[in-house]
């Protein structure tokens, strides 16, 4: 989902050592008191109110960091974030209870259940692009499993990253959550601490290296990984929604979020007034805009990006400008573009959208599937038959039909990728449920105690064991 390295990135120095910290959260973790439903409520409480009372401080952290507008900011960080923390306020006492499950008749007499547990101390590793939102959004599934959590910013985000570093003491507990700064050795540094579970989003090739860290202590990971995403739209579409919906996310941010329509696939009969349509509707969302560019979010990603625009083969029917000074990029539309061109081999995260056309939908999902497991799939059509053929036949981390990104936004869906664009899930109960143990318990009486089933054993007794095991 994301790479990169930063221009000038600031990393303070540590007062506590990997160790410390980590030892300090366990000992908390053991004295109890991050099981309550009281304390879960009060950190979740606090996270809410983090966002509430410093909106204009995270906005200009995110303006700082990535050229990010305030609406933007409320909307990808802020709302976000909040509309995670109180889902899961609301629903906490409900997901904390006993689920009580039935039992085979062999069992009875007896009770079964099962009940979650906090795993201990986690750790959440969050990107550069969304840093508030992808930072505390797991700390909302951590605190509301009764974790302590170890939060470390992303080193490309500073401004972010600082900001986080002194919020989070002002409104959390100190004594279980703890933030930690630092770049890849200082994420490697922490995983060789042996946590309970790990929460990672960025890239493939960056998710590899926190499987491999987190692998010699058996650490369980939660990773979202990003990937092309494909927006796929039918000759039966409303061309005019679907336009200004794949346009609003996916140029959001500057293109650098990791669930935006990398790439758009139509169909042949439609083309040519989808990407007329589109690009009056990129023009008119940034008719108030003062620059011509899109901020990026660093030089090495910069460079990426323009070497895409400079050696693609396919036509680019709106933008293509690159100003290297101001690390800006102009909103790109690139149609048809080779198939093995890099800006369709890799992941862009960045404000360019190539379109496809494709003859049928058949070829579309050949398309698709041929290619690495994407993190979504947005599939715009009116037939139900051909939504349900689009979703159903194309492996995805997640789908939505005639819209964009909006699932990430619903706490009662689960987010996550498949194959390389992620394992595991989290948002919601389903954030709770990774972060915690689900706990089996059987529970029987003393009476009756059937003697038949202990040796030595007789010929009667196995025959009626048999029938009833």
């Amino acid at each position: 989902m994301t790479t990169g390295t930063a221009r000038t990135p600031h990393v303070p120095s540590q007062s506590h050592t990997a160790a410390d910290t980590v030892g300090k959260l366990r000992q908390t973790f053991a004295s109890g008191r991050t099981r309550s439903y009281e304390w879960r409520i009060s950190q979740l409480r606090g996270i809410e109110r983090l966002v509430d009372e410093c909106e204009s401080e995270i906005a200009a952290a995110l303006s700082e960091d990535l050229g990010r507008v305030p609406s933007e900011a409320w909307l990808g960080d802020i709302a976000s974030t909040k509309g995670e923390a109180v889902f899961a306020r609301k629903k906490l006492r409900k997901w904390m209870r006993r689920r009580r499950q039935s039992l085979p008749l062999a069992q009875y007499p007896g009770r079964g259940w099962v009940q979650h547990e906090p795993l201990g101390v986690v750790l959440v590793i969050g990107p550069w692009n969304y840093p508030v939102y992808l930072a505390l959004a797991p700390l909302v599934a951590a605190v509301s499993a009764g974790n302590c959590a170890v939060v470390k910013p992303s080193e490309l985000a500073p401004a972010t990253s600082a900001l986080l570093t002194r919020l989070i003491p002002k409104y959390l507990d100190n004594d279980a959550i703890a933030v930690v700064e630092g770049d890849g050795s200082t994420t490697q540094e922490l995983l060789a601490q042996g946590f309970d579970h790990a929460v990672f989003t960025g890239g493939t090739e960056i998710g590899k290296k926190i499987m491999a860290g987190a692998a010699p202590h058996l650490t369980p990971v939660t990773l979202e990984l990003g990937g092309k995403s494909p927006a796929i739209v039918a000759k039966d579409a409303d061309l005019d929604v679907a336009a200004r919906r794949i346009a609003w996310v996916k140029f959001m941010n500057s293109g650098q979020t990791c669930i935006a329509p990398d790439y758009v696939l139509v169909e042949r009969a439609v083309r040519d007034q989808f990407i007329e349509k589109i690009t009056e509707t990129v023009v008119r969302f940034r008719a108030d805009s003062d620059a011509s560019g899109m901020r990026i979010v660093n030089e090495r990603q910069f460079d990426r990006l323009a070497g895409y625009i400079a050696e693609t083969t396919g036509r680019a029917v709106l933008g293509g400008a690159a100003d290297r000074a101001t690390l800006s990029i102009e909103p790109t539309i690139i149609v048809d573009p080779s198939g093995e061109d890099a800006v369709m081999r890799d992941e862009i995260f960045g404000p360019i959208l190539p379109i496809l056309t494709v003859d049928t939908l058949e070829d579309a999902i050949t398309f698709v599937t041929t290619r690495p497991k994407p993190l979504a799939n947005y599939v715009f059509a009116k037939s139900r038959v051909t939504q349900r053929k689009l979703i159903d036949q194309i492996s995805s981390g997640g789908a939505v039909i005639n819209h964009v990104a909006m699932h990430c936004l619903v706490p009662q869906l689960p987010f996550g990728g498949v194959g390389a664009s992620g394992m595991g899930a989290y948002h919601g109960q389903w954030g709770f449920e990774a972060l915690s143990h689900g706990k089996a318990v059987l529970a029987k009486s003393f009476k009756p105690d059937l003697q038949l089933v202990y040796p030595p054993y007789t010929p009667r007794a196995l025959k009626i064991m048999r029938k009833v095991f």
